[in-house]
């Protein structure tokens, strides 16, 4: 199935948001036979986040967390064990590479692997010079006034 997305209203009022298309690219591509390992994500805070992947029988040292500008990848290599002879071998140990993409500021505060969960704390840190501020308008060339209110 094809999907064909209008960016119209997008570029009439967002500037700046060109790499939002390619996301959407990507998401409309992901191959939905790539289900391994499944994961959750949940919103834990304002700014707070939380990935968590099922990865039962895996030990920390077979996992690799990456992170790049705006992406995390976190992909896993799992030790085959000498001399094992698996009548049937149902859990899976293949090789997988999982890409998240991030917003702007998104960054990993914490990572640990318990129980059989990979999870992953994500934070949003906006730096000060980042924040929303409020800009001073000036008046016609003349110096820009502040104006407060006078106690009567």
């Amino acid at each position: 199935m094809n999907t064909v997305f209008d960016f119209a209203p997008l570029w009439r009022s967002g500037i700046g948001f060109d790499h939002l298309t390619d996301l959407l690219g990507q998401a409309a591509k992901v191959d939905q036979t790539d289900n391994y390992p499944p994961y959750d994500i949940e919103r834990t805070g304002e700014d707070v986040y939380r990935l968590t992947l099922a990865l039962a029988g895996w030990k920390p040292d077979e996992i690799t967390l990456i992170t790049e500008p705006n992406v995390l990848v976190v992909s896993g290599q799992k030790a085959e064990p000498e001399n094992a002879q698996y009548l049937y071998r149902g859990i899976p140990a293949v090789a997988f590479e999982r890409h998240f993409n991030l917003a702007d500021y998104v960054e990993v505060s914490e990572a640990r692997l318990r129980n059989g969960l990979l999870t992953i704390e994500l934070v949003r840190k906006v730096p000060e010079e980042k924040k929303p501020r409020r800009i001073v308008i000036g008046a016609g060339g003349n110096e820009p006034k502040t104006i407060e209110h006078q106690a009567a």
